[in-house]
């Protein structure tokens, strides 16, 4: 599964990204925003419903309608059982999701997949009679270090600190997406031979599972575009570390990694559209009591 540009500076290069993006949104979340999680529990709800509930259906169902071979069908599936992409709720607050409810789902989705990771592979262990398995202890590990330290430390030293989180916010955010933009095209150079190589019915059956969570997250989003957009997003970026973990753990043959990795690179080009639109038509995040 080896691209030509070695597989730990990528995995080093991604930590070092995702840990300055998700330091960087705790830099911009204040205490009070988090009120949102007990204070307007509905549109939490039908958030976590779309991503931790819908999007998992909607991929089997699509894998077993284009009948795709059984190990880029459990590739697919798996991914959709892994949610929090800790990218996407920088790729949400700059589409126009809403800036208190976006870091509150965003958290609560890294929480719960603690306990949903495990319980789906268990049920996907009925639906294809394997013995996959994955601890909580693994995920949770993973979850911390990559989202619920990151936002914590920014949240903290904006709480501590407001004078130099004013002026440092603007250069870590700047450094973020400068991570960002050079591990996209590291990425695409590593991968882009694996996502050609997927073949078209496992290339469609990607972009219709991201065009339907995508849908599934807006239309469950709520009337609010800033929450719409936010679930919508949320629900459409899978977490690629949590389901490259699970291979990894059952050491799972080679193309269900290399399913992964194409659903990975084809997900981020099928959210292009949807993220521009939803800039144009001018939704700004705007917190509400």
């Amino acid at each position: 599964m080896s691209g030509p540009i070695p597989e730990w500076m990528i995995s080093l290069f991604a930590a070092v990204t995702v840990f300055t993006v998700m330091f960087s949104v705790g830099l911009s979340v204040g205490l009070g925003d988090l009120r949102w999680i007990w204070q307007r529990p509905g549109p939490i709800a039908r958030g976590l419903l779309s991503v931790l509930v819908v999007v998992p259906l909607l991929a089997l169902s699509i894998s077993r309608a284009l009948e795709l071979p059984r190990l880029a069908e459990i590739g697919v599936v798996l991914m959709a059982i892994s949610p929090g992409a800790p990218v996407a709720l920088r790729r949400s607050l700059g589409a126009g999701g809403h800036r208190a409810f976006a870091p509150s789902l965003q958290i609560c989705i890294a929480l719960l997949a603690v306990g949903s990771m495990p319980l789906s592979i268990a049920l996907l262990d009925y639906v294809y009679e394997g013995h996959a398995s994955v601890s909580s202890w693994h995920v949770a590990r993973q979850v911390f270090i990559a989202q619920l330290l990151p936002i914590g430390l920014g949240i903290a030293l904006r709480r501590l600190y407001p004078g130099l989180v004013a002026r440092i916010d603007p250069l870590v955010g700047r450094l973020g997406t400068a991570l960002l933009v050079i591990l996209a095209v590291l990425a695409l150079i590593d991968v882009w031979q694996v996502t050609v190589d997927a073949g078209p019915r496992v290339t469609s059956a990607i972009v219709l599972v991201t065009l339907a969570a995508l849908a599934a997250g807006h239309w469950l989003g709520g009337p609010e575009p800033a929450t719409r957009t936010a679930v919508a997003i949320s629900s459409a970026a899978r977490n690629a570390g949590l389901a490259l973990l699970v291979a990894t753990v059952n050491r799972a043959p080679p193309q269900v990694e290399a399913t992964v990795l194409a659903y990975l690179a084809i997900s981020v080009l099928a959210l292009v559209p949807y993220v521009f639109w939803r800039r144009r038509v001018g939704v700004r995040a705007a917190p509400t009591a």
